[in-house]
């Protein structure tokens, strides 16, 4: 810290000590700026997906890795490390030396879930990890089997209100957001449902075409394609305005339970004291690319387009998002141990 001296000095001199004071520093952040930004990155950067390749965070980290590596000259590599839930990758990169060449990609489950139910995470998102910039935001899909005798979310939940618990759904797992956000549905609408935990989206995906669960909250990204196949039938989606992909398929909000609105968002984040200036100028790199036209497209066919975001502005909806999962899962009375 700067030593100030208690010293005399005229009202004039006062002012100009400040202006003079106040332009070095200004200066000096100047070229503190200027050379973090010219000298990085100085090697290859990494983005660490939590999850095995195919799901929603490998696709946004796939979509960015190579206009990224283009705009900062470097080569940007997608490392997949799954386990835990995503904690594992998360664990990895919170270790990491914070220059801005070990990155995060991550998703509603392991930043906002995990920490607020799991008392083994091991980590606190905002402590440990600087948030860069929100990439995609996308509704969860309920899909159910398309031999299955109701065609709507409402014939659904009156099944599940005549039978307490004769209604099942997957998840990919305990706390995942599709669990999560059948949690929410079953406490909206006063109904007891069984909860079927899957060791992955794949597992779960597989046994909802084969009818042995009554629905699943999928990513959109996996359930389109079987939708259009008929493999299976979608009843709603988990977001607060519609799907324009799936305009016929309505919201859950506007069906059984007003202001529903779950999804499976993913964003780029790094090691705690990673210095400003970097933060900043991947921020404005990965906002410039998500807002090309081939990639703003290729978001918006799954829902997932988000718009221009600050890392503040992230750092917002981050503390929104665990304090909405620390409250649902304290009702729903999901606590891993």
């Amino acid at each position: 810290m700067r030593n100030t001296e208690s010293r005399s000095f005229s009202p004039g001199k006062r002012r100009f000590l400040g202006a003079g004071c106040a332009g070095a520093l200004a200066a000096a952040s100047g070229m503190r700026l200027a050379y973090a930004q010219d000298a990085y990155p100085s090697q290859s950067i990494s983005i660490l997906v939590p999850y095995s390749p195919g799901g929603q965070g490998d696709v946004f980290a796939r979509l960015l890795s190579e206009p990224l590596g283009t705009i900062l000259k470097q080569s940007v590599v997608v490392e997949n490390r799954p386990g835990a839930t995503g904690m594992i990758g998360t664990r990895a990169v919170i270790r990491e030396k914070p220059d801005g060449h070990h990155l995060l990609l991550g998703q509603t489950g392991e930043m906002a879930i995990q920490p607020s139910v799991n008392d083994k995470a091991g980590y606190d998102t905002l402590k440990d990890l600087a948030p860069i910039v929100l990439i995609g935001d996308a509704p969860l899909i309920m899909i159910a089997p398309k031999s299955a005798p109701y065609n709507s979310i409402q014939e659904l939940i009156e099944l599940a209100r005549g039978k307490p618990e004769a209604v099942s759904y997957a998840s990919s797992g305990t706390a995942t957001p599709g669990h999560l956000a059948a949690a929410a549905l079953a406490l909206g609408t006063k109904t007891r449902m069984v909860h079927v935990p899957y060791k992955g989206a794949g597992q779960a995906m597989t046994d909802v075409i084969g009818g042995q669960v009554n629905f699943f909250f999928s990513s959109a990204s996996a359930a389109t394609g079987h939708i259009k196949a008929g493999s299976v039938k979608a009843l709603a989606v988990s977001s607060s305005k519609r799907l324009a992909s799936l305009a016929d398929v309505p919201t859950i909000a506007e069906s059984v339970v007003p202001g529903f609105n779950f999804s499976l968002w993913g964003g780029l984040f790094a090691p705690k004291q990673t210095p400003a200036p970097i933060i900043d100028r991947l921020n404005k790199e990965v906002n410039d690319i998500l807002a090309t036209p081939a990639i703003k497209a290729r978001f918006e066919s799954d829902g997932s387009a988000v718009a221009r975001n600050s890392p503040a502005e992230f750092t917002k909806f981050v503390q929104d998002e665990i304090a909405k999962y620390r409250e649902l899962s304290a009702a729903a009375g999901v606590v891993i141990k």
